[in-house]
């Protein structure tokens, strides 16, 4: 990896404003435990747009932060583990450790597909990580960690619809210190982390941390005994800030991560009809359950991804004016393969993956800092962005005989037959032969530029005006470079049926279902059980799933998309008492178009026609087919997802005492266009949801009845629906629930500080997760498949005077078990897979802070 100097043109929506950040949740940021100042302003933040410091109490949005000395109380791993803390959060990991989905209030994607940026935007220190791969890293050297919930394109940008996670890690210092952790766990569960900090000079400061996380699976592969879902990761960060005087500062910031994991457990959920053809040709199926946590695979899964980059912020104050400026570059590379059939026939034979991305931003801000009741916050930010994505799936050495055992011996039997009618010369290879497949190469540039700011008017004392805006410019553009070897794939069936004198019309006098006008695009028999002409050869049309690909750009789509938008927002902010703040606002969000760059990425329907010139009917004239580029077997789909566009509104209310601090948030929110991508066994379709909509109630409050206990209860009431989604993959699903999304959602947690002697403290802390039953997903044919959490973490830590201190912790105590995702079995149509939750996790670990 190489990390060099570029030269960036100019600003960033990432800034943090008074109506963007807050500073702790009341359900997390207060910590009376001992040494709680090592964990610096956990209670308060500065908010750039007036350089003063705010509480939660004083900030008007919905959000909910964790400090850092939460997350070691807690043992926290990574941001998948943040979900248990933070209710209104879900963290999904799929198929590959490059792939997880962040979902705030019912809302998120951008899993599964490069082409696809989240819905959740993921900023680590400022800078925007575009995609799953470059932000799932262990948590570094924390201060704490945002989850902004709503739209927040005004100021983070094109893809923040959804909400935000912002990851803060804590600046050098000049005071010498850091420290050292190692944690020993069941699993050879081995998480070492070092830090340390202090001064250079006078007016340079620097840090250095590092860490390992390792542990064996708790899935394992039965076909040769390894283990999956294991842990193997590393990390390395390093900062320097240079002060040459009180008004300037800049800070630099280098790091780079490295995953090497066997990756990830994949169950049987349902043992469907193909389970009995993989067993005919000598092949193997985990029917004993999903939470065995027992599978066949052919080979070790394949995860290698390295992630690294550069950033430079830098700070200047000029009287009540202050300049931020944030340059970064970045660079990820995901390799992946798997073995995506998950059983020990070798059906499929690889299914590999390489996306390198690169990645350079550049953010320039204004924030002013005036006496009066006006303020105001003004910046750009330019967004440079490489992709090239590679892909393969190949047949394995059994596929042709699971294909035949499936049609009854006709695949082998009546290849002689269509191979002569097709035309397929001799020299062709045969049906479902090994190494035939997909080999995918992408090309994606996406370049971006935005200008926004924000406006704070003191109406009277205590009630602030504020409005914000951002304007969007994105533009895409994507080639691709597909080969497909897949002989049978590549035939046309229907006129293969009509090259077999397959009559072309209905027979005379025929009654019942005459809406079909073309018997050759129907399979024999007639479902409704008519005596008409029928076309044999199309029962095997189900095992043409790797159809000859049409690239892009050709002479009718030129691979390009624009998009423009204004979001803007309007809220107010009153400070009823010393101790309640209310607001409400209204804003809205934006997500641009999202490709789809993948083998499902086909033709808009308006360019091209689907069907066979042999159909017996002219076909409707299309673009594609007038210029003559249609393909055998090619049909319509999507190239790419409309942008999404989001509104909410929303009314808090945040109060604070000596012994009680709540936040409550009410809010109405929806995405127009929501952009779904779902898999369906041999594919993923993109799509696009006419609207869907979540209205809910968000709270969160902390109780101190002595001074030794904190008491905390988040929960959060989700009502999310599809007002209008009539072209998704499962049929018309407007009215219908969102799968996935549990109606409540409910954290509930303690904490209890025993002050020994000799300045000993003994802690003692539990978090219980709850959430409510719910549909795994949005398929009508798996409403049986439900997921209900119960999640039980606990640590009880001994500190010294001397900065060493000793944990023993547990997470998911109870040893619960639910489904996390469930999706149809690749090539194994009527079979479900999923990935179960992890199971019951304990250890010990050693502290020392100096």
């Amino acid at each position: 990896m190489k990390l060099g100097n570029h030269m960036l043109k100019a600003a960033m929506l990432s800034t943090i404003s008074i109506a963007s950040l807050s500073v702790g949740s009341a359900a997390f940021a207060q910590d009376n435990t001992p040494q709680a100042s090592d964990a610096a302003d956990e209670d308060v933040i500065i908010v750039t747009a007036t350089k003063r410091e705010q509480t939660l109490e004083e900030v008007p949005v919905a959000v909910s932060v964790t400090s850092a000395a939460a997350i070691e109380r807690a043992q926290v791993r990574d941001l998948r583990d943040l979900q248990t803390l933070v209710p209104s959060l879900r963290v999904s990991q799929l198929q590959s450790s490059a792939n997880t989905n962040f979902i705030i209030r019912g809302f998120g994607n951008g899993a599964n597909n490069p082409g696809i940026e989240g819905s959740v935007g993921v900023f680590i220190d400022g800078v925007y990580r575009s995609r799953s791969s470059s932000a799932i890293s262990d948590l570094p050297n924390l201060q704490r960690v945002e989850v902004l919930r709503g739209p927040q394109s005004t100021l983070f940008g094109k893809n923040a619809s959804a909400g935000v996670i912002s990851i803060v890690t804590a600046a050098p210092s000049y005071e010498f210190g850091g420290s050292a952790e190692i944690s020993y766990g069941n699993r050879n569960a081995i998480v070492a982390k070092a830090d340390v900090t202090g001064p250079l000079a006078d007016n340079v400061a620097f840090s250095l941390a590092g860490g390992i996380n390792k542990a064996d699976g708790y899935g394992t592969n039965l076909t040769n005994g390894s283990k999956t879902s294991e842990r193997n990761r590393w990390y390395g960060r390093a900062q320097l800030l240079v002060e040459p005087s009180d008004s300037f500062k800049i800070r630099f910031i280098g790091d780079y991560d490295k995953i090497d994991e066997n990756c990830c457990f994949v169950g049987n959920v349902l043992d469907g009809p193909t389970g009995g053809a993989i067993r005919a040709i000598g092949g193997k199926v985990n029917s004993r359950g999903i939470f065995s946590y027992t599978e066949f695979q052919n080979f070790n899964s394949e995860n290698d991804i390295t992630n690294g980059g550069v950033s430079m912020q830098v700070d200047y104050e000029m009287g009540s004016l202050s300049l931020t400026s944030i340059t970064a570059y970045r660079e990820s590379d995901a390799k992946t393969n798997a073995d995506s059939d998950f059983t020990s026939a070798d059906l499929i034979g690889q299914n590999r993956g390489d996306v390198d991305i690169t990645t350079k931003t550049q953010e320039l801000r204004l924030a002013s800092d005036f006496d009066g009741p006006f303020n105001f916050l003004l910046g750009a930010y330019y967004f440079d962005e490489n992709i090239n994505n590679k892909q393969a799936l190949t047949l394995g050495k059994d596929f042709r005989n699971y294909a035949n055992a499936l049609t009854g011996g006709n695949y082998v039997g009546l290849e002689p037959t269509i191979r002569a009618l097709a035309g397929v010369p001799s020299s062709a290879a045969q049906f479902g032969g090994q190494g035939q497949g997909r080999f995918e190469d992408w090309d994606y540039k996406n370049e971006a530029y935005s200008i926004f700011g924000t406006a704070d008017l003191e109406l009277t004392d205590g009630l602030v005006l504020t409005g914000g805006f951002n304007y969007t410019k994105d533009k895409k553009n994507v080639a691709s470079a597909l080969r497909i070897t897949d002989v049978f794939s590549a035939i046309d069936l229907v006129q293969v049926g009509a090259n077999a004198a397959v009559p072309a019309v209905l027979p005379a006098g025929a009654v019942g279902n005459t809406s079909i006008l073309y018997p050759r695009i129907t399979a024999c028999p007639n479902r409704n059980g008519l005596a008409t002409a029928c076309n044999p050869f199309l029962a095997l049309a189900a095992l043409q799933f790797l159809p000859p690909f049409l690239n892009i750009p050709n002479a009718v789509e030129d691979g390009r998309t624009s998009d423009g938008k204004l979001t803007y927002s309007a809220r107010l902010a009153w400070e009823a008492t010393d101790n309640l703040n209310l607001y409400a606002s209204y804003g809205t969000g934006f997500k641009t178009t999202s490709w789809n760059l993948s083998i499902d990425s086909r033709p808009f329907a308006s360019d091209f026609v689907a069907g066979s010139p042999a159909q017996g009917a002219p076909l409707t004239p299309s673009a594609i087919r007038t210029a003559g580029l249609a393909t055998p077997n090619l049909t319509s789909g999507t190239r790419y997802a409309l942008p999404e566009e989001a509104t909410v509104m929303e009314f808090g209310m945040k109060g604070k005492w000596d012994r009680f601090a709540f936040n409550l948030a009410v809010f109405d929110q929806a995405i127009k266009n929501f952009q779904g991508n779902s898999f369906i066994g041999t594919g993923f379709v993109l799509t696009n949801a006419g609207k869907q909509s979540t209205r809910g109630v968000e709270f969160d409050s902390s109780f101190n009845p002595i001074d030794a206990l904190q008491l905390r209860v988040a929960t959060v009431y989700l009502d999310s629906k599809y007002d209008s989604f009539v072209r998704s993959q499962f049929g018309d699903l407007s009215g219908k629930s969102v799968g996935g999304i549990p109606k409540w959602s409910t954290t509930l947690g303690a904490t209890y500080t025993a002050d020994l002697s000799d300045g000993k403290a003994l802690v003692l802390n539990t978090d219980y997760n709850f959430q409510s039953k719910t549909v795994m997903n949005d398929d009508p044919a798996a409403a049986q498949y439900t997921r209900s959490v119960k999640d039980l973490g606990a640590a009880i830590t001994l500190r010294l005077d001397s900065g060493l201190q000793f944990s023993l912790w547990g997470r998911n105590l109870t040893n619960a078990q639910y489904l996390t995702v469930i999706f149809p079995s690749v090539v194994q149509s009527g079979s479900i897979s999923g990935y179960p939750n992890q199971p019951r996790t304990y250890g010990a670990s050693v502290k020392y802070k100096f």
